[in-house]
């Protein structure tokens, strides 16, 4: 088994985070976001939608846009607004869909799958990751969306807020700086 401690794993996720924090950063700043209503609300809790449709926004990039059928229809399943899931995806893959990390992470949303790399992370007497899905799942883009959408989903409930979820989603051992970046580019799109 290879035991890596996390910090090891999360530079050049820092690193992609930092450049798009750069490009997207905007005049709302990232300690106080504005929510869908339009007010300002710094722990996001109002990105689980009820039982209206909400549509991905057109100011997302192309390498996104290709993926909005995906999108707003894991964000229906899930009671999500897409562009949140938009914004993860844009942050943790661009858009590609093929894209693996370095740490292991698979496909569109970024999520670690049971077998490769991450199967080599231990967590107490077990593979960190021993429930998740297989590589070859996680490559098929719907599959990868889905999932993604419904582990945020459930890390929305569980956590208490967006921010908080957005950091249970992200690399371990940075704080709040992966969730801040994505409600930044939440908020710019």
């Amino acid at each position: 088994m290879i035991r890596v401690h996390p910090r090891f794993l999360v530079f050049p996720s820092i690193l992609l985070s930092a450049f798009f924090l750069l490009i997207f950063s905007n005049s709302v700043g990232v300690a106080a976001i504005k929510g869908i209503d339009g007010t300002i609300d710094q722990n996001q809790t109002n990105l689980i939608l009820p039982e209206s449709k909400k549509q991905l926004s057109e100011k997302y990039p192309q390498s996104i846009q290709k993926w909005r059928e995906e999108i707003e229809y894991s964000a229906d399943q899930q009671k999500l607004d897409p562009n949140l899931i938009a914004a993860v995806m844009l942050q943790e893959s661009g858009g590609q869909s093929t894209v693996i990390s370095t740490s292991g992470a698979v496909g569109l949303m970024q999520i670690m799958p049971r077998d490769g790399i991450a199967s080599k992370f231990i967590c107490g007497d077990h593979p960190c990751f021993k429930n998740r899905p297989s590589i070859n799942e996680l490559l098929n883009p719907d599959y990868n969306i889905d999932f993604g959408a419904h582990l945020l989903s459930g890390l929305l409930k569980t956590s208490g807020s967006t921010r908080n979820a957005l950091k249970a989603y992200g690399p371990m051992d940075v704080g709040f700086y992966y969730a801040d970046i994505v409600l930044s580019i939440y908020s710019s799109y």
